[in-house]
């Protein structure tokens, strides 16, 4: 198999002990986790640095890390939601009248976007004018409300 004696029992027994260290790695960071639950990894791997050294286990960050994601212990991060869209308006929608419309050279059709931006003074909209073959923004404006003047 092109590997020596020596090898073969000395991989043997680093496999049985490194067995032994991710039990207790797994069972330290268990404890933890019941006083903690919403720990992260680095955090925990802070936690426990001491408790790891009391046990002779070497065990530094990454790999921490990486047994973490083997048992499925990371912590997801919850994500966030901004709903910018209200389909329950009241105001009338229009038929898309670009739909199948082969566009083959510039400025044979603009079409416009909103969007905001969250500043320190508060949320700014950008009104864009783009051409659609071409993708250049042919004309913008930049307001502190999305009324209907600041479109036209």
């Amino acid at each position: 198999m092109g590997y020596s004696r020596q090898y073969y029992y000395k991989l043997k027994k680093t496999e049985h002990i490194n067995s032994e260290e991710l039990a207790k790695i797994k069972e330290l960071v268990q404890e933890q986790r019941k006083v903690l639950s919403s720990l992260g990894t680095r955090k925990l791997h802070h936690k426990l640095k001491m408790r790891f050294a009391e046990t002779c286990i070497k065990c530094g960050r990454d790999k921490l890390f990486k047994y973490m994601a083997q048992w499925n212990l990371k912590i997801q991060p919850r994500r966030r939601y901004v709903q910018t869209t209200n389909s329950k308006r009241w105001l009338r929608r229009y038929p898309n009248l670009t739909k199948g419309m082969g566009v083959q050279y510039a400025d044979k059709l603009w079409v416009s976007d909103i969007t905001y931006i969250k500043t320190q003074e508060g949320t700014c909209y950008i009104n864009m004018l783009t051409d659609a073959y071409s993708k250049k923004i042919m004309g913008y404006t930049v307001s502190d409300n999305m009324e209907t003047q600041s479109v036209i």
